[in-house]
């Protein structure tokens, strides 16, 4: 039998998604502050304290104008902040 097929069988999991994080609008909107960055978010507790790449998902709606900085965005997300007034540097 060939080798391949006699070794058990392992998925994939990335090492770097430790350093990934999502965040919903529902919980921005939670926040007191507007300028919104990875260390405000760091702060709030709403990422771990690993997290370098964080994105804003579209769950939730916006009620305030928030600018945020360093931080990406869905393009759903993108259009909702922008809606409400809010910016993305």
């Amino acid at each position: 039998m060939p080798m391949q097929r006699r070794l058990p069988k392992r998925g994939f999991k990335s090492a770097s998604l430790k350093f990934n994080a999502e965040v919903t609008l529902s919980a921005l909107n939670l926040l007191d502050v507007t300028d919104i960055d990875v260390l405000v978010l760091k702060q709030a507790g709403l990422v771990g304290e690993l997290a370098k790449v964080v994105k804003i998902i579209k769950t939730g709606e916006v009620t305030k104008a928030f600018k945020l900085n360093g931080v990406g965005a869905t393009a759903a997300a993108k259009l909702a902040i922008e809606a409400a007034g809010g910016s993305l540097a």
